[in-house]
């Protein structure tokens, strides 16, 4: 067997694949099955490369002596015949031959330069903008392209240094690679991979969402909400449609504007943007439940009738809808004509169906209020809560009792701690996907004010109509089942933000983690050594628990169980892809010491 020709360790020259231009990297293994050396660049990326591939570096050193060491001599000769009266056709011919040259160079480069950066756009799927969900969610490991050219600008400049070239075209030449990496920024920043069954798939949810929002809940109305009395009837058009409550909607919405406005709570930075830009937001989502819970008690204590809300239940859904369309419009508007490195990076395709409902622009911001964060936490989750007060109320007002029954006081109380939780740690959601990937568009407005407080709330307004018994050891074990969901989710979520923000903490010394190229760790120990998304699994109990206290007479309060774990294991696997992305082999280890995905010894 033939002893491998570089050593762990080694720095040499690798060729980019499919390129002609070679790199500095770090030789890290070989592999003597394969025969192939595993490298690492200067940015962090790693790659498995061809003995042929790779290059000492003294090679590279020695051709740029023998090009200085000539360079001086062609030129003293050349100066000397050119101010040679006696040679003055020599001296032209000369001088056409070095055009000549010249810009047979040029082109040379220039080709050469288009073939590396069609390689690059082509391995666009190399950049390392990912979402960490095992350790974190980071997406600001981005690599840029005149990072990857930089090395060969400087060769460049080196060797020009004793060419022929005339200053002027040095100027030219350094206007050319400017401008081509300025271009092959802006192509590398489409959206290639589509997500959603891409445009096809986009423009059915758009109609396929509303829809299902609105069978739910006309199937909760009927006594008999099976699956087999489809379709349930439909209702006047014109019933559909209410002024009145639009109004309230709106009221909402921009009394939910205003609490987010006022200046209480602390500042924080958000993560590094593509364009080096920290946004800053305010967290307050808190003390805005805080004084949302107060009107709430204040309409109350006037004789407010809360239960408002459940008899015009599918009127307030058309409203919100309705805003929700607006609102997408007018944020896809807005995005053409944002700069490019405010774009999505998941939803800058160019095809106007799939960037409208993934959304075009990541941050839309009118001042220093932030849309997308807003509607995240404040209108949708925030009305989750008071909708689900609005039907324990409208159950003792139609059942005629004087305390809600036992499986509404549950479903309230899981909830309420679930909406809680995501307040009290509003912090938190700067690092998900959905602040640092995907743009704001019809999916995220949507499922913000219509699919999160319409649909979420389903058990809750299924039992109005469906009263469900339960006795006080089945109450007992449901809630026991929460608690479990419960702690795995905050445990897990706790466990990775305080590895994220301080991996050196002594409180922490007991967890082992693989280190990345990126110089962040993955965990293979505590929560995140157990399966690779142990949140989700704790999502999916919680959820779970929130449904049985409906019984198990119709599948329908089991609908939301159901969608959270599609919805759970599609970004399982979006995480999965970026995770591997970012990461590369350390993710690929990190896989084999923790196989289980969601669910231990099954997924």
């Amino acid at each position: 067997m033939p002893n491998p020709r570089f050593a762990d360790g080694e720095v040499v020259m690798g060729r980019w694949p499919g390129s002609v231009l070679y790199y500095e990297v770090q030789v890290t293994s070989y592999d003597d099955v394969s025969h192939l050396y595993t490298v690492k660049y200067k940015d962090g990326t790693e790659l498995q490369l061809k003995e042929s591939d790779i290059r000492s570096q003294s090679s590279f050193k020695h051709r740029k002596s023998q090009s200085s060491s000539s360079s001086p001599s062609r030129r003293s000769t050349s100066r000397s015949r050119s101010r040679s009266p006696g040679r003055p056709g020599r001296g032209r011919r000369r001088s056409s031959s070095q055009r000549r040259e010249h810009k047979d160079d040029k082109k040379k480069t220039v080709q050469e330069t288009n073939l590396a950066l069609l390689k690059l756009s082509e391995n666009n799927t190399r950049r390392y903008n990912g979402e960490p969900d095992s350790t974190e969610r980071n997406d600001t490991s981005c690599i840029s392209l005149e990072q990857k050219l930089k090395p060969d600008l400087e060769i460049e400049r080196v060797l020009e240094q004793y060419s022929l070239h005339p200053r002027k075209e040095e100027k030219k030449r350094e206007e050319l690679y400017s401008e081509i990496i300025k271009t092959a920024e802006k192509a590398a920043s489409k959206t290639k991979e589509l997500e959603f069954g891409g445009r096809i798939g986009t423009f059915m949810l758009i109609f396929f969402l509303p829809a299902a929002v609105f069978y739910l809940l006309l199937m909760c109305k009927q006594d008999d909400p099976s699956l087999m009395n489809f379709p349930p009837p439909l209702p006047a058009l014109e019933s559909l449609w209410e002024a009145r409550v639009f109004g309230v909607f709106l009221l909402w919405f921009f009394l939910q504007v205003l609490f987010s406005l006022l200046p209480i709570g602390k500042v924080v930075e958000g993560l590094t943007l593509s364009n080096g830009r920290k946004l800053q937001y305010r967290i307050n989502g808190f003390y805005a439940f805080i004084l949302t819970a107060a009107a709430i008690g204040t309409l109350l204590y006037f004789q407010f009738e809360l239960h408002y809300l459940y008899d015009h239940f599918m009127q307030f859904a058309v409203a919100a809808a309705a805003f929700s369309l607006v609102l997408s419009i007018y944020l896809y508007i807005r995005s053409l004509k944002a700069p490019e490195e405010e774009l999505a990076p998941g939803g800058n395709s160019g095809y106007l169906i799939y960037d409208f409902f993934t959304g075009h622009e990541l941050n839309p911001r009118i001042g220093s209020f932030d849309l997308k964060y807003f509607c995240e936490l404040r209108p949708g989750l925030i009305g989750w809560v008071v909708i689900n007060l609005a039907m324990l109320l409208a159950e003792m007002k139609i059942h005629n009792q004087s305390m809600p029954s036992l499986s509404m006081i549950l479903v309230n109380s899981f909830q309420l701690l679930y909406v809680v939780d995501a307040l009290w740690n509003e912090e938190a959601i700067l690092t998900t996907m959905d602040i640092t990937h995907d743009g704001f568009g019809f999916m995220l407005a949507f499922g913000d004010l219509v699919w999160v407080p319409f649909v979420y709330s389903l058990q809750a307004f299924y039992l109005v109509g469906h009263p469900t018994a339960i006795s006080w050891p089945v109450a007992a074990a449901i809630t026991v089942l929460n608690g479990i969901g419960y702690y795995i989710f905050r445990s897990a979520n706790s466990q990775k933000n305080n590895f994220r923000r301080n991996p050196s903490d002594p409180k922490l010394a007991y967890l082992k983690f693989i280190p990345t190229a990126t110089g962040k760790g993955l965990l293979v120990t505590g929560w995140w050594g157990f399966v690779r998304h142990p949140n989700y699994l704790g999502d999916i109990i919680m959820a779970l628990a929130w449904s049985l206290p409906c019984g198990f007479t119709h599948i329908l309060p089991y609908f939301y169980v159901i969608y959270f774990i599609c919805l759970l294991v599609h970004r399982e696997a979006r995480d999965e892809h970026h995770c591997k992305q970012k990461y590369g082999l350390a993710w690929e280890r990190y896989c084999q010491r923790v196989p289980y995905r969601i669910f231990p010894y099954i997924y």
